[in-house]
């Protein structure tokens, strides 16, 4: 019976329609495969030639030009198309080449079509060429791991998310023993050149790499990715050469759906505020990007947060003839009070709820934690060079960690030139709640960064939040407003005259359409005190349960449910204008390669206008390059890119913040993100903040 049992579950198992519910390919997956993205007009062309030029300059450190000198003098090169003309063109454009790519760091949407872009503009110009990929990131360089891409490999991957065709690695090639071994992988496999699709470190590795393999003829091409958006070129006259990384857009949509999703939710339960933390450590790109594509009630911007001066406090001191260096730039407490007045108005209008975006690294935009975060990296990164044994293995638990800096600061009273750390940044430290104070001093990243990703930034602000709030209550200012509707009906149920109580109550009866409790009445006892001082209740009698109800119903709740959208997003399917972007990318990194580019990042102009007006290019890597501290010492690398607060997105943004706020009776501002579609009416064809700055010219 047994047997017969599994054979029935076999057959139907079977079944087309049981097949097509199970089948790890999705019906998705399968359009989406099918998608062909647009190619820019010059990839039309039989061949393509560079075009150098002069147009844009770039400010050259000192240290890049005595470090990188064979590509410091590179410049920006246009791709045109072209005929083959002569043979000796034709020869050169399409002779068999080996190619590896290798993926460096996060992933992110997009990445498997700079694979296809490359794959099949080396297949069109050569069958015969190989393009390799190296698995596990620049591990597979070190340790000579690859994989030869194939036709059906590539096809089963494109327009799809994730890294998984080769997978990914953090690995830096940053000493010399790395160096020389990824020289030996490169030359061992013959190859003609090396594409490092990665964020800002990648490309300083591919600068270096471009230098090493300068004269061993190995070409070295960069490709700009980081879902954080902070790869944005700019020549020093502020001229746009690469406006935005790509994976930017496909994980902003993927954050603004879910946080969609959690505005619906709230505006449904009107009960909860909802507290999104969006991935973003340096800036605060995808939280501006995600504040645009769904409109939550308040979106906190790192860039602004620093920009900020207190006009009060400058007044202030101007009058009492001191100075206040408090006064620039937000403090982590200033900030919980404005947070806590906007949910005090919310509440005021009914809306004890909401929706609030937070970007990853806001605490590193706050003056005090800044400073926090630059010497405990500083001594870490001492630590770390002077002992042995690392930091975080030899200070284990908290209090180890707080013991050494209570050592360090009992230094700096014995030694007057030890100023790290000392007997006030001890005191202040120690104010912080213990999970912050874990938090500040976690593990750093590889390159010496602090992990804005493991701090729960949203629980440090929403506990001063919800302190704060609490003194609010108590002081009778933080009540939910009363629908005045609501309290007439209930009152005239029980037979009371809601005009003989209202005046009693409320503090605006009759002039607003939600009713606020007077500041007095903050409990039962209050709210009895009142009602006898008016001679509307005898001493031993009790409170009228109507007017219970009504009091109850102004006392809020502040709850709140927490969410981070980080490795969802860099996981999500690329959106259509990554796709394409990609894709084309792709074949700017063969068109680079095949007219003997190196030291060079594929790049696409004009991203924010159109794709009419794509422009594909290489923009050299070294001469952007500058001095930054890593590790404890100044290291080469490329700049990363903040919000402009200047600019025409973050301005539309600031502008639209009390309408979002929706501190007023009536409905919200809610918008649901458009969808993650390749074709049809409702594609986005770029990420709102490009749309909106393209305005600018």
């Amino acid at each position: 019976m047994e047997v017969r049992k599994n054979l029935e579950t076999q057959d139907i198992l079977k079944m087309p329609i049981i097949s097509e519910a199970i089948s790890d390919i999705s019906t998705e997956v399968i359009s989406r495969k099918s998608f062909i993205p647009q190619r820019c007009d010059v990839f039309e062309s039989p061949c393509t030639f560079l075009e150098e030029t002069d147009h844009f300059e770039f400010k050259i450190h000192p240290e890049a030009r005595k470090q990188l000198p064979d590509i410091i003098n590179n410049k920006v090169q246009i791709i045109r198309g072209t005929d083959f003309g002569d043979l000796e063109r034709k020869n050169n454009y399409t002779r068999k080449r080996n190619i590896g790519i290798v993926f460096s760091g996060g992933p992110a949407p997009g990445g498997h079509n700079v694979i296809a872009g490359l794959f099949d503009a080396a297949k069109r110009a050569n069958p015969e060429s190989s393009v390799f990929g190296f698995l596990m990131g620049p591990d597979g360089i070190i340790e000579n791991e690859t994989i030869e891409l194939t036709q059906d490999l590539v096809d089963s991957h494109r327009n799809l998310g994730g890294f998984s065709m080769i997978k990914t690695g953090r690995t830096k090639i940053d000493t010399q023993e790395k160096m020389a071994l990824s020289s030996q992988t490169l030359t061992s496999l013959q190859m003609d050149a090396l594409v490092v699709v990665g964020g800002d470190d990648s490309n300083t590795n591919a600068a270096f790499l471009a230098q090493e393999m300068y004269h061993k003829k190995v070409q070295i091409i960069g490709v700009p990715k980081t879902i954080d958006g902070d790869i944005q070129v700019r020549d020093s006259q502020a001229n746009v050469l690469c406006a935005i990384s790509f994976g930017f857009h496909s994980a902003a949509h993927a954050f603004a759906k879910s946080i969609s999703n959690l505005a619906t939710d709230c505006s449904s339960d009107v009960k909860y505020w909802h507290v999104c933390k969006v991935m973003g450590r340096v800036a605060s790109h995808l939280a501006l990007e995600t504040a645009l594509q769904c409109h939550p009630n308040i979106t906190l911007i790192g860039e602004d947060l620093a920009d900020y001066i207190d006009h009060r406090r400058i007044e202030k001191a101007e009058k009492e003839n001191t100075v206040d260096y408090t006064a620039f730039g937000m403090t982590l407490r200033h900030l919980s009070r404005v947070l806590c007045d906007a949910i005090v108005r919310r509440a005021a209008v009914g809306k004890n709820y909401g929706v609030l975006v937070i970007p990853e690294g806001v605490l590193e935009f706050i003056n005090e934690i800044q400073t926090f975060i630059i010497k405990l990296n500083t001594i870490i990164a001492d630590y770390n060079r002077i002992y042995d044994i690392p930091f975080h293995e030899e200070f284990p638990l908290l209090e180890d960690k707080l013991d050494y800096l209570r050592r360090l600061a009992r230094m700096s009273r014995e030694k007057s030139d030890f100023s790290v750390w000392n007997t006030r940044d001890d005191d202040l430290f120690n104010d912080i709640p213990a999970f912050f104070q874990e938090g500040l001093l976690t593990e750093r990243d590889a390159h010496g960064n602090f992990q804005f990703s493991q701090v729960p930034t949203e629980k440090v602000l929403m506990e001063l939040v919800k302190n704060y709030l609490v003194i609010l209550r108590d002081e009778g200012r933080y009540k939910i407003g009363i629908a005045e509707s609501w309290y007439k009906k209930t009152m005239s149920k029980s037979g009371a005259d809601p005009d003989i109580y209202g005046p009693l109550l409320f503090n605006n009866y009759g002039q607003s359409e939600f009713l606020m409790i007077k500041p007095e009445i903050i409990s039962r006892k209050t709210l009895k005190q009142v009602l006898e001082n008016e001679g509307m209740l005898q001493e031993n009698k009790n409170v009228p349960e109507p007017l219970k109800k009504v009091f109850e119903k102004s006392v809020p709740k502040f709850k709140t449910q927490t969410h981070f959208y980080g490795y969802d997003g860099r996981g999500s399917d690329p959106t259509w204008f990554d796709c394409t972007y990609t894709y084309n990318l792709g074949l700017t990194v063969f068109s680079l390669i095949a007219n003997g580019a190196t030291g060079q990042m594929a790049t696409i102009r004009n991203l924010e206008h159109g794709f009419d007006r794509w422009e594909p290019m290489g923009v050299p890597i070294a001469p952007m390059m500058h001095l930054e501290e890593r590790k404890g010492k100044l290291e080469l690398v490329l700049e990363r890119s903040i919000v402009d607060v200047k600019s025409t997105a973050f301005q539309v943004v600031k502008s639209l913040r009390e309408k979002w706020l929706a501190a007023v009776p009536g409905k919200e501002c809610y918008r649901i993100a458009s969808p993650n579609v390749l074709s049809g009416n409702n594609i986005e064809d770029r990420p709102l903040i490009l749309k909106l700055n393209s305005l600018n010219g």
